[in-house]
């Protein structure tokens, strides 16, 4: 008896299987394991909306904030630069840059300008708006979907429903806070601008009616850190947090949490223009609506730098610096549905599932050896084999194990022992027709090789399909098919042929191929 390269492939397979497979069995050994999903360890469902009109707006102030800082970088003089009515309204004072600033508002893609007598409006296309539109729904799923692989869950389930509808699955939230937490990293706008303050009316505004100061409309706006206080802005802003590259946690001098951004490019070259224009005055560091800060510039800044403090704890400021760095939600979501889901049903499933899976195998092993012999006993080595290649290659790569997932290992045991099944029929009959042990083999196999590859190569296709068009539990099934389809290829066809390789001098011998193969119970 002598080992082939098949046995040792199947021998290193197990052996793999077992490693990575044992921490998923054994939760107190160290090691990765099997996540299990929403529907298996309980966990937080939301299903999101998308304010898509809020995106056109947010637009239109961007393409505001571009034509101001052209104006002032190629000294144009211009007027009363606002977003009203679905458009961006501004009056050009000299004729002479007519030209020039006609120019430059053809290069902004999706608007339509008109100009008359010096007054120029900007709107944006119904094509691009729709785009926009679409645009939010699928930058805040990204957006989402990073901001909670930072926060460090596992598996997040995050994907579009509808038109603009967003499902998020959270498995393994089960505290108030954790929940509260996550909900808000996933709600906050994380909206950063720099805005300048109106120093003349300033002063003023915290003594303005409430009907005074409804009349400014979005240029007031609140402190943070002192709600009583109010600050004048503005209206459009020098820049914005498109123009962010990262944010980090930092201290102060007061070994107090701060968060520190820096710009790009054209950021730092804004940024530094309105500085180096702006010394004496003061800058107001905006973070979705509310002033943060507003510190007096007493120098040109450079570098495209900045930092936005308050009264964070630690937690709060690394959560912040996540929502900054994974960009802003270009329209704001709000709630639809929330509801938790409790851990009890996901152990009642994973116990029914259980039962099933242990079952079936226990099932599918005793129909193996009654019915093939020994044959059928290498089949079950082989199933072994299979199930702890897949245990072991979704714990190796961290993926998440769910309801269907589980239904898919199942399957799993089935089609693993079907090829065998189909082999050991080939075998059958070659050795019926009085061939030798070594030749049915060989040719069993070669007989028996197309219908199985044909076979698992469409199966795998619709796998693949449905791991790419489907959502959290449909990938997880197929995921688990997947595996199990390349897992039985291994052992049920390389590693069953080593075996026999290896025995067949004795199964020759033996002259009994009822034991081997259970030929007369065929008849």
């Amino acid at each position: 008896m002598k080992l082939n390269y098949r046995v040792v492939l199947l021998i290193l397979a197990t052996v793999f299987g077992l490693m990575f497979s044992l921490p998923t069995f054994n939760q107190n050994i160290e090691g990765k394991k099997i996540t299990l999903g929403l529907d298996l360890q309980g966990g937080l469902h939301m299903l999101l909306g998308v304010k898509t009109d809020e995106a056109v707006n947010s637009q239109l102030k961007s393409i505001a904030s571009s034509i101001k800082h052209f104006a002032e970088h190629n000294d144009i003089l211009v007027e009363g630069i606002s977003v009203a009515d679905d458009k961006v309204v501004f009056e050009l004072l000299d004729s002479d840059d007519a030209t020039t600033m006609d120019e430059q508002l053809k290069t902004i893609e999706g608007t339509v300008v008109n100009a008359a007598n010096g007054k120029y409006t900007v709107s944006i296309t119904p094509v691009e708006v729709e785009k926009l539109k679409v645009q939010a729904v699928d930058q805040a799923i990204e957006t989402i979907r990073n901001r909670l692989d930072q926060f460090g869950l596992s598996e997040p389930t995050v994907a579009k429903q509808g038109i603009d509808k967003i499902l998020v699955e959270l498995p393994g939230i089960k505290t108030p806070q954790e929940e509260q937490r996550a909900r808000e990293l996933i709600s906050r706008a994380a909206k950063l601008e720099l805005m300048a303050v109106d120093e003349e009316r300033s002063m003023r505004v915290n003594d303005l009616s409430d009907d005074e100061a409804a009349s400014y409309g979005d240029k007031i706006l609140e402190d943070a850190l002192q709600p009583q206080l109010k600050h004048l802005v503005s209206e459009i802003p020098i820049l914005d947090g498109t123009m962010l590259t990262d944010a980090h946690v930092g201290y102060d001098q007061n070994n107090r949490p701060v968060i520190n951004f820096t710009l790009n490019a054209q950021g730092a070259q804004i940024f530094g223009d309105f500085t180096g224009k702006s010394v004496g005055k003061r800058l107001a560091i905006v973070l979705d609506g509310k002033v943060y800060s507003a510190p007096v510039i007493n120098e040109r800044i450079g570098g495209g730098s900045g930092q936005i403090s308050g009264n964070y704890t630690v937690a709060e400021a690394n959560d912040l610096a996540i929502a900054l760095r994974s960009g802003a939600l270009l329209a704001p979501i709000y709630m639809m549905e929330k509801r938790s889901v409790g851990p009890s049903l996901g152990a009642d499933s994973i116990k029914a599932s259980m039962i099933a899976l242990i079952s079936g195998f226990v099932l599918v092993v005793l129909f193996m050896m009654v019915y093939y012999g020994v044959a059928g006993v290498i089949a079950n080595v082989a199933l072994v084999v299979n199930i702890l290649l897949i245990i072991g290659v979704m714990a190796l790569f961290g993926a998440t194990l769910t309801l269907p997932g589980m239904a898919g290992i199942v399957l799993t045991v089935g089609m693993a022992v079907d090829a065998n099944v189909i082999i050991n029929e080939r075998i059958r009959e070659i050795l019926a027709e009085g061939s030798s042990v070594k030749r049915a083999i060989e040719v069993g196999y070669e007989n028996a090789m197309r219908a199985i590859t044909d076979s698992n190569i469409t199966t795998l296709i619709a796998a693949v399909a449905l791991y790419m068009y489907g959502t959290g539990p449909i990938k997880g099934f197929a995921i688990t098919i997947s595996i199990g389809i390349l897992a039985s290829m291994l052992t049920a066809i390389l590693g069953t042929h080593g075996i026999y390789i290896m025995l067949q001098e004795r199964i020759s011998k033996a002259n009994n191929n009822a034991l081997w193969f259970g030929m007369k119970r065929r008849s």
